[in-house]
């Protein structure tokens, strides 16, 4: 039963075990394929295009508010507008989710002018559109 396992490597990231002909290399890093694209799916918050875009389809669909959003993204809005704002780490905690997933949801949530970060004076915030 060993002769699998001598062949095996774990995730850098996840720790789980997988053969060898089954992860990804890069960088010289080895990867699960879960935590691969995990690790190349960022979107981008600052984007001026993304928020004209998501604005005009808004408008277009007669969108308000959070109309439209996921449950997620619904249940992560209302979180940071009843505590005043939240760090991100908050919201992984709180979530359970990733924080590249956090960093997503609070780019979507951008792009919809629904909220925006914040520097305070221990860290940055994520609040409401109009704070």
């Amino acid at each position: 039963m060993t002769e699998g396992k001598t062949n095996s490597v774990k995730c850098n990231v996840c720790g789980c075990e997988m053969e060898k002909e089954d992860c990804i290399e890069e960088e010289g890093k080895l990867f699960c394929e879960d935590c691969f694209i995990e690790g190349h799916h960022k979107i981008q918050a600052c984007n001026p295009w993304a928020v004209r875009s998501k604005k005009i389809f808004r408008e277009e669909a007669g969108l308000e508010g959070t109309e439209g959003l996921t449950e997620l993204q619904k249940a992560i809005y209302e979180f940071i507008a009843s505590s005043g704002g939240v760090k991100k780490e908050e919201i992984v905690k709180k979530f359970g989710i990733s924080l590249l997933e956090a960093e997503n949801q609070f780019a979507l949530l951008r792009h919809c002018e629904l909220v925006k970060g914040q520097k305070r004076a221990d860290g940055v915030y994520l609040v409401p559109f109009g704070a």
